[in-house]
């Protein structure tokens, strides 16, 4: 049987197999990269009209990952998908506490879900940071009542929570914030892969050499 074997082809051909589902979105280069990547990653061309881009979200992520900033997610997947070499390149680092005993003790105290207790425990480390969330639709929304309540601000919010119970509400809610930019996408759809696959594509756009 003969099949692409080469990593760099298989991406490439990808890329060309995607790029007419985009093509009537009218997006810049930069977007498209973005978008491309999205649908990659979830294997789904459906994603292409329900992806919600804020004008500013690749300024803000190229800006924040440039600077050094870190990455703080809700679950472990997210964390694991993202290319932490690549980001040590640029000085950063990706935490997630969601299974730490603290974080597990602080929520079973509260009530709350672990990762909302994972996000209050990033406080103000958030500020300037870029938050990536691909599994809980609780993290999404602690980090918005953060930034209502607490003034925190991060450089970007990558919001993309899968499933049937509060995903699509929370997504909503980040893409109606006035506050941050955002990447997202409507409905039931997400996951970490998603998330992760926007972190990876803004890396990306900033340099594209592979580590």
């Amino acid at each position: 049987m003969d099949y692409i074997k080469q990593p760099m082809e298989i991406e490439n051909k990808s890329m060309e197999i995607i790029a007419p589902y985009l093509a009537d979105l009218n997006l810049n280069d930069e977007e498209t990269k973005v978008y491309s990547r999205i649908i990659h990653a979830a294997g789904d061309v459906e994603y292409a009209p329900i992806i919600k881009l804020h004008s500013e979200a690749i300024s803000a992520g190229k800006k924040a990952i440039q600077s050094g900033c870190n990455i703080y997610t809700d679950v472990e997947m997210v964390r694991t998908g993202i290319n932490k070499r690549k980001l040590a390149t640029f000085g950063g680092e990706v935490f997630c506490r969601v299974a730490e005993p603290e974080i597990i003790a602080l929520a079973n105290e509260k009530g709350i879900t672990r990762s909302m207790a994972a996000m209050q425990s990033f406080g103000k480390d958030l500020n300037g940071a870029i938050v990536a969330v691909g599994n809980a639709p609780t993290a999404l929304y602690e980090v918005l009542r953060m930034m209502r309540e607490e003034e925190i601000r991060p450089a970007l919010i990558v919001g993309i929570p899968v499933g049937f119970v509060g995903a699509a509400d929370s997504k909503e809610a980040l893409a109606t914030n006035k506050l941050v930019p955002y990447v997202t996408v409507e409905g039931t759809k997400g996951g970490s892969p998603i998330a992760a696959s926007v972190i990876n594509a803004i890396m990306y756009i900033i340099d594209n050499n592979r580590v």
